[in-house]
C-alpha cells in the first residue's frame, strides 16, 4: 500500500512540474496575415496547418501595424505564457510581444 501512494505522489510530482514547463513557454506562430483591420488594430494570421490565429494590437505594445501587408509572413510571438485552455478568440498583444516579416512559404 505504502508503494503505491508513493508512485501515486511521484507520478503528481512530475506531471506538476511538467505543466510548469509547458505553461512558462512563449508560444510563435508562424503564417500569413490574412486579414489586417488597422482601424481596430486586429490582425489573423493562417499558419501552415491551415489553422487561424486572431490578435489584436494594444496601443502600448510598439508593434507597428501599418508596415504589414495581406499575404506577408509573419513571426508572431507571445513572451508571455498562455495555456492553452486560456486562449481567446482573439489574443492580445502587449508589450514585449512581437510580429515580424519571416521568409519562406
Amino acid at each position: 500500500m505504502k508503494a503505491c501512494a508513493v508512485s501515486i505522489l511521484v507520478a503528481v510530482v512530475i506531471l506538476s512540474l511538467f505543466a510548469a514547463t509547458v505553461a512558462a513557454e512563449e508560444r510563435i506562430v508562424v503564417g500569413r496575415i490574412s486579414r489586417l483591420e488597422l482601424a481596430t488594430r486586429t490582425f489573423s494570421v493562417t499558419d501552415g496547418m491551415g489553422t487561424g490565429w486572431n490578435f489584436k494590437v494594444d496601443e502600448g505594445s510598439g508593434i507597428e501595424l501599418s508596415t504589414l501587408e495581406v499575404g506577408d509572413r509573419v513571426e508572431v510571438r507571445i513572451a508571455r505564457a498562455t495555456p492553452l485552455n486560456m486562449i481567446s478568440a482573439a489574443d492580445v498583444l502587449r508589450k514585449g510581444d512581437s510580429v515580424t516579416l519571416s521568409g519562406g512559404y
